[in-house]
């Protein structure tokens, strides 16, 4: 990544923080930028704006309705898409026994199909684990407290039954090819984080996977989509072989 793609990515998610604090005011408790620009990995066209909101209390529908606009109207820069992720104090906390709660999920990658994705309020989500895991370790406020002020220390296994589920869920889908670099990338960042306590990037953590076993033909693939501009198929069988061997792996350390 270039230092002006940094800059230019930078400001966009700026900008994307400052137009939700609009539209929250006081409500915001703070805005985290967390994912590829926090763990030096941001590569234009393929990376994302990752942006966690707390907020002291929950959405109302206006407030709702305003972030989607403001989601559909920012400026991307040279980012590929934007996810926005928006929780309450109480559910970043993570104290509960239950999956915390979400308030909404906005995502937008426009292209072709000029994709949206909008999930509003619920009350267990398991996937908020792992993104508040991810963002108290590396994530950076732009606005309001510090991460670790407000995100709770999610307990590892919380983290890891989230991976188990997903892994399962996936080993379904190998024949997905175009989600396959996504899941081959995905879970070699949920072994590392496994065996090292270690949130890393997509990249280090497929460099890391294949240093660990050089075997996996599915990871270099999955590496050169990610460094590379070509093209990058991955057969089905060399995503089923990430798979099981990440899977092994974390069931193993949910029996010990």
């Amino acid at each position: 990544m270039s230092n002006t793609d940094e800059i230019a990515a930078l400001t966009a998610v700026d900008d994307l923080a400052t137009s939700c604090a609009d539209v929250l005011g006081a409500s915001l408790v703070s805005a985290i930028v967390h994912g590829s620009l926090t763990q030096d990995d941001f590569r234009p066209g393929k990376s994302d704006l990752d942006l966690l909101l707390v907020v002291e209390r929950a959405l109302t529908r206006d407030q709702a309705d305003a972030l989607i606009t403001v989601v559909q109207s920012t400026a991307l820069g040279p980012a590929a898409g934007i996810d926005l992720l928006v929780l309450t104090r109480q559910a970043a906390a993570a104290r509960s026994a239950q999956d915390p709660a979400r308030e909404l999920l906005v995502g937008r990658w426009p292209g072709p199909d000029d994709e949206m994705e909008i999930e509003g309020p619920d009350e267990h989500v398991s996937d908020n684990w792992p993104e508040l895991s991810e963002a108290r370790a590396n994530g950076r406020s732009l606005i309001g407290a510090e991460p670790q002020e407000v995100i709770g220390n999610v307990p590892p296994g919380r983290v890891r039954a989230n991976s188990l589920g997903h892994l399962r869920r996936w080993l379904g889908l190998t024949d997905d090819t175009r989600n396959a670099v996504f899941m081959v990338v995905t879970a070699c960042r949920m072994w590392r984080f496994e065996l090292t306590g270690d949130h890393v990037s997509k990249t280090a953590a497929a460099l890391w996977a294949l240093e660990h076993d050089p075997t996996l033909n599915g990871v270099q693939s999955a590496l050169s989509a990610l460094t590379t501009s070509q093209a990058v198929t991955i057969a089905p069988a060399e995503v089923e072989a990430v798979l099981l061997r990440v899977l092994r792996d974390l069931e193993g350390q949910a029996s010990v």
